[in-house]
């Protein structure tokens, strides 16, 4: 629709549904219209979190994906030698 032709529809209104429109427009701006400052949000920084580097001392998990890979492997031999309940 053109604007022309909304605001032609829109002036045949009666009073009371121009305000219901006009309630509704202001909904949908609520609604769908963000902040500028809401988009801007900052990301944090993770190098400033207490978690990043505890483990940098630890040697056994010098190779982190070797480390992954053999806590699996165990993991998996550790369930292969749990009994099989065959009553289920």
């Amino acid at each position: 629709m053109e604007q022309e032709s909304i605001w032609r529809q829109f002036n045949t209104l009666p009073i009371e549904a121009k305000r219901e429109v006009i309630d509704f427009i202001a909904f949908l701006q609520i609604r769908y219209v963000r902040p500028a400052a809401e988009g801007k949000k900052r990301k944090p920084k993770l190098k400033k979190e207490p978690f990043v580097g505890m483990w940098k001392d630890r040697e056994d998990m010098s190779g982190s994906v070797a480390w992954v890979r053999d806590l699996r492997r165990r993991e998996r031999l550790d369930f292969a030698a749990l009994p099989v309940m065959s009553n289920l």
